[in-house]
């Protein structure tokens, strides 16, 4: 049996997508031989034994769901309640949870202890049950982020509401579609699409980074054109608010490689400025533009040589 290591940390089940019913269920002492033994003989079954007390087991259950609805159909998740059920995870040998065992032709085949993340749950699946390619819905959101990337704004926001249609709850679709009505410059209908999110949806990675977008662009919007700006800061270029103002006014118009070029000069200038607020800026532009984005990449590398060179 495989085993893995893990970092406790806080997640909420309300992040998770809705399991598919037909992939997911429940089962008891009576159901298990239909449910997992039966059912293995079809395709491989993975049997999440769990407690409620469990903390690491509230960690890896929505990740199971997640990995097998992604699979689609290659492997089903069947859960276990060992308080409620204790006599087969006896029988098994089970002695610690969160503890996931695949069942394939009604026997056995392999497991794993512990939390696991979310690439490792995946390429145990693929283990069992052979590749599993991207889902549509990974599909179009790829689509929709290189229209997006190639400036195709109509077709990104076409691609990410077809995402939103078939699935409400994709926080990675809705952020998309913020970052399309920022780029156009619909701040009033970018606002809009974050009404009625709950406190965890706003905690979304993809909803971080596109508020951080909208409010950029709510800054860029208040001030002004930047050769105005420019002019100002020839006059006096130790005037590190306007400059400051300068790298907002570039990034709102798409000049991101200008707006670092801006902030990192103040921290040449003077790092501790107005509570390193250059440097804070520069960290916001990273969080709106994304990790993997080619100007955050090269910002990120700036920053680390001007501040530890």
């Amino acid at each position: 049996m495989s085993t893995g290591t893990f970092i406790l940390g806080e997640t909420g089940d309300a992040a998770a997508p809705a399991a598919d019913a037909s992939l997911v269920k429940d089962t008891t002492t009576q159901d298990f031989s239909a449910d997992v033994l039966e059912a293995s003989r079809e395709v491989p079954v993975l049997v999440d034994f769990w407690a409620p007390w469990c903390g690491p087991c509230r960690e890896l259950t929505p990740v199971l769901e997640r990995a097998v609805t992604k699979a689609k159909g290659k492997v089903k998740l069947v859960k276990m309640n060992i308080d409620d059920h204790p006599q087969i995870p006896g029988q098994l040998g089970i002695q610690s949870i969160p503890a996931v065992l695949a069942f394939k032709n009604g026997q056995p085949l392999d497991g794993f202890m512990g939390a696991l993340p979310e690439s490792q749950v995946m390429a145990f699946i693929e283990r069992i049950a052979g590749p599993v390619g991207p889902s549509d819905t990974e599909k179009t959101l790829e689509a929709a982020d290189q229209a997006l990337a190639d400036n195709n704004h109509s077709g990104a926001a076409s691609l990410y509401s077809a995402v939103l249609q078939a699935e409400p709850d994709n926080m990675t679709a809705l952020g998309g579609l913020v970052r399309c009505f920022v780029t156009l410059g619909e701040l009033a209908q970018a606002r809009g699409l974050f009404a009625g999110l709950t406190a965890a949806q706003e905690q979304d990675p993809a909803i971080v980074g596109a508020r951080a977008a909208l409010d950029l662009a709510s800054q860029a919007e208040r001030l002004g054109q930047p050769d105005d700006l420019r002019g100002r800061l020839e006059a006096n270029p130790d005037d590190h608010q306007t400059r400051f103002d300068l790298a907002l006014a570039l990034n709102g118009s798409g000049d991101r490689s200008g707006a670092v070029d801006q902030l990192l000069e103040i921290v040449r200038r003077n790092r501790g400025w107005n509570d390193e607020a250059a440097r804070k800026q520069l960290v916001q532009f990273f969080e709106a533009w994304g990790v993997s984005d080619p100007a955050t990449i090269a910002g990120r590398q700036r920053l680390s040589a001007l501040l530890f060179s």
